[in-house]
């Protein structure tokens, strides 16, 4: 009996598994349905998942349906921007809510989110993005199903990132890594809510950052009251980083807006309370740091958050006469003193005010002091602040675990006061605004991780009301040294309201290496580019002009480098630049731009008697202009004007879009063939020409580049009495097409034209014309092709001689004629003489003559046919 029972409950457990397992096959598109449904009935926006599950064990005893990948992405205005978020969102629920017929609400009993997102954003308009739900202006009818009904009793948030932006404002906070559960029953109409949340909080105003990655802890019990939209905060204690606080009072949701009732206050006094405001990377243990005196905060919100009003509120920070140390340190951080109010006691915005009545601490013998006052902030805020004091920076790591790789040193002295309204600094009312006093500092040294230090010998710094005026600031770093003053404009405006930052400066330098002041990126793979793209600044508009004895660049020794540095509208320009190089001198006009997509440059140079052959092996572009340049020895006068797109990430020349063009002039030049593929391929062709003794000085030559091609217009070089024109193309990438074109006397084209010519008596040879020799050039610079046709013109000046002679004797043989037809007979000749009395018979008679002549000249010219005796 037992093994029956037995038997039939293990059947019976098989077939529940079974049953288990295969629901959700039978239910899934019935739980899809009703997510689709309940999306398209509630929500405006484009929804998108990947997929819904439903699993009988994931929770069980409860059915838990599973979304992967949900996310909703807003419509206009804010088209195409992230609302919500979740990689996996889980809806539970009991198992007999899915037996309900359709029309029937299933219950949701509990849901969970992982992963998630969520974006608040509100526009320049003040118009959010979350108002998604659907408008409809018919009145929805009682017999309206709802696929889901909310009978929640807990549900859990894990890593979700939550984002605030008010674009009008500018104010941005992000809550990330957010862990929250709460439980409680949401079917009532009043519940506790037991929450438990942790996570990190930054937030930025305008350009300033005011919290990084502060961490948040708040455990509470809120009570909820539903029907009358209040929230009360019960029993509760958060931690801002290691700040305790405690909340009390409700916040309570009216026609009007929101209503605040709520005090807030340190549950002890201990100045530990204000080292649990620093991030843990920089406090150590806060439990072994001996403190002295209290640390304080306190405050309170009471009124009608709305349209037009805010509720009352103050904010109280105090410390009296406290101080700390760090146990393995051997200074003491002390006479600490803060004394800080914000309050608003009318409950209009513009009435808000924030009194810093005394900041004050010392360490060792430095003293430092600094107040502030800041009202009507919401029409045209009112700054009135004061900083005075001494801090020798090497007592801050003294004194406080400042995570440094080596410590600071130097004496920072301030004695600044500062009174001012934003509206004069929009306006650049610099009469309104009152600064004055001097920071300065001394004795500077810092080195960063990489090696690379500064010392700052000594800087000051005057406040003026228009400027703030650099008097001096001496340094050195690496193998440079510099110093440059001058006044910088606009400082408050660029500080305050995002207008361009001005200023006029001056530097001199004895020796600079521009290596020093470059920034050392981590090693990338060979042929990477760096990642992002280079940018000048949008917000700078600075001129500098600049004097330096020498300056390294890469390779390079500048000399006497002097010249103007403009910055402005995300263009760099240079006017003037001078600098003494390559044995000349070298001027140079231009800008570099970046406001584009592209980087864009354009330049004009100015090459005066600079050696040619380190010009164009030592500047990469020049190489690429004229590669066969090296091979000349001697002086260049040269203008070069080019233009075109930079890579943006290396801001190194596009060749490909490069244009302009190079005029110049050679001086005192020889060349060396041997130091050139080319010329020594050319050299072995081209016998009549020794390019060893060719002779370049003051040739003129103007080339062209367009569309990664250099376009030389042709141009003569004489080498004795050879002439040589010389034009063609060659292409940024070392590929070539040129055509030499050699005028050659007769006696260069080798021994058999010579031994004719040698034959021609002084007269006739002086009449021989030059014969043109062609070559081409093709292939490219390292491995060159060579085409010439010296064979066509030695037959050239074959027929040339030949010609010649062949006239030459014609006209012997016709004064031949004419002699034999008009001598005299001789009185001892007694044959008779016939004499042609036709034209026919003329001219039988000469052809036969000259015939006989031409002959005969022609085997004594070539010496075919020996004399007879």
């Amino acid at each position: 009996m037992i093994k029956k029972i037995l038997k039939g409950l293990g059947i019976f457990l098989l077939i529940a598994i079974i049953a288990l397992a295969a629901a959700p096959f039978l239910f899934k598109d019935k739980i899809k349905a009703l997510v689709l449904k309940s999306i398209n009935e509630n929500v405006d926006a484009n929804v998108a998942f990947d997929d819904v599950s439903l699993s009988l064990f994931k929770s069980f005893p409860r059915a838990n349906v599973t979304i992967d990948k949900l996310s909703i992405i807003n419509k206009a205005p804010f088209e195409g921007d992230t609302l919500f978020y979740s990689g996996e969102l889980n809806l539970k629920m009991s198992v007999k809510e899915l037996f309900k017929s359709e029309g029937e609400a299933m219950e949701l009993e509990s849901f969970s989110s992982k992963d998630g997102i969520v974006n608040i954003i509100f526009n320049k308009d003040g118009i959010g993005n979350f108002d998604i739900a659907m408008k409809d202006d018919k009145e929805e009818k009682p017999s309206d199903s709802k696929p889901f009904a909310m009978n929640i009793q807990s549900y859990s948030i894990e890593n979700l990132k939550f984002t605030f932006l008010d674009e009008s404002s500018k104010i941005k906070m992000v809550v990330d890594k957010i862990n929250h559960t709460g439980t409680g029953n949401f079917a009532a109409s009043k519940l506790d809510l037991d929450t438990e949340t942790n996570a990190l909080m930054s937030l930025d105003m305008d350009k300033t950052n005011y919290m990084k990655d502060v961490s948040l802890t708040l455990d509470a019990i809120l009570g909820i009251d539903l029907e009358n939209s209040k929230y009360e905060f019960k029993d509760n204690e958060a931690l801002i980083n290691q700040l305790p606080l405690k909340f009390a009072g409700f916040i309570q949701l009216v026609e009007a807006g929101q209503q605040y009732d709520l005090t807030f206050n340190t549950p002890t006094s201990s100045f530990k309370n204000f080292l649990g405001l620093v991030p843990s990377a920089y406090k150590g243990d806060l439990d072994k740091i001996q403190t002295t005196g209290d640390f304080k905060v306190s405050g309170f919100a009471k009124g009608l958050y709305s349209e037009t009003t805010i509720p009352k509120f103050n904010l109280e920070i105090a410390s009296n006469n406290a101080s700390f140390k760090f146990p393995d340190l051997p200074k003491k951080v002390e006479n600490i003193i803060i004394d800080t109010k914000i309050k608003n006691e009318t409950g209009l915005m513009n009435d808000t005010y924030v009194n810093i009545d005394n900041l004050s601490f010392k360490i060792d013998k430095d003293v430092f002091n600094a107040k502030a006052n800041i009202r009507n902030v919401s029409e045209n805020p009112l700054v009135d602040a004061a900083l005075k004091g001494t801090i020798n920076l090497a007592n801050l790591s003294k004194a406080y675990p400042i995570k440094l790789d080596t410590p600071l040193s130097g004496i920072l002295k301030a004695d600044v006061t500062t009174k001012f309204d934003m509206q004069s600094v929009e306006k650049e009312q610099y009469q309104n605004i009152q600064n004055a006093g001097l920071v300065s500092i001394t004795g500077f040294k810092y080195t960063d991780e990489n090696g690379k230090g500064m010392n700052i010998s000594e800087a000051i710094v005057q406040f003026n009301p228009s400027t703030l005026n650099l008097q001096k600031f001496a340094a050195q770093t690496g193998k440079s040294d510099i110093n440059v003053n001058g006044v910088l404009e606009n400082f408050y405006g660029y500080l305050f309201n995002d207008q361009n930052l001005k200023g006029n400066f001056n530097m001199s330098s004895n020796q600079l290496a521009v290596n020093d002041f470059m920034t050392t990126e981590e090693p990338t793979k060979e042929g990477q580019k760096p990642s992002e793209a280079l940018k000048i600044p949008a917000f700078l508009d600075v001129t500098l002009n600049a004097k330096a004895n020498t300056v390294f660049y890469d390779n390079l020794t500048l000399k006497d480098v002097s010249g103007k540095l403009i910055v402005k509208d995300e263009r760099v320009t240079l006017e003037n630049v001078k600098t003494n190089i390559f044995g000349g001198m070298i001027g140079l006009n231009g800008n570099v731009s970046t406001k584009t997509k592209v980087p864009t440059f354009a330049m004009n140079l100015d090459l005066k008697t600079v050696n040619i052959s380190e010009t164009f092996t030592q500047l990469d572009m020049m190489k690429s202009i004229a590669p066969i340049a090296n091979v000349i020895n001697g002086k260049l006068n040269s203008t070069i004007k080019l233009s075109g797109n930079l890579d943006a990430k290396e801001m190194t020349p596009d060749l490909k879009t490069l244009t302009g063009d190079l005029a110049g002039q050679l001086l005192s030049t020889t060349v060396n063939a041997s130091n050139s593929t080319l010329l020594s391929a050319l050299d072995s062709q081209i016998n009549f020409i020794d390019l060893k003794k060719l002779n370049l000085n003051d040739l003129k030559t103007s080339l062209s580049f367009e569309n990664g091609k250099v376009k030389v217009k042709p141009f003569d070089i004489k080498y004795e009495d050879v002439t040589v024109n010389i034009g063609g193309t060659h292409g940024f990438d070392q590929s070539m097409n040129y055509n030499l074109k050699f005028d050659v006397p007769a006696k260069y084209l080798g021994k058999e034209a010579n031994n004719l010519i040698a034959k021609l008596s002084p007269a006739d040879a002086s009449k021989i014309k030059n014969i043109p020799v062609n070559a081409v050039l093709g292939g490219n610079f390292s491995k060159p092709t060579i085409s010439t046709d010296m064979k066509q013109a030695t037959t050239a000046l074959v027929n040339q001689l030949v010609e010649q002679q062949k006239q030459k004797l014609v006209n012997q043989g016709t004064s031949a004629l004419g002699n034999l037809l008009n001598q005299t007979k001789n009185p001892k000749d007694t044959s008779k003489t016939t004499t042609p009395s036709t034209k026919e018979e003329v001219k039988t008679k000469t052809e036969e003559v000259v015939k006989d002549k031409v002959k005969e000249g022609l085997n004594n010219l070539f010496g075919n046919k020996k004399k007879k005796e």
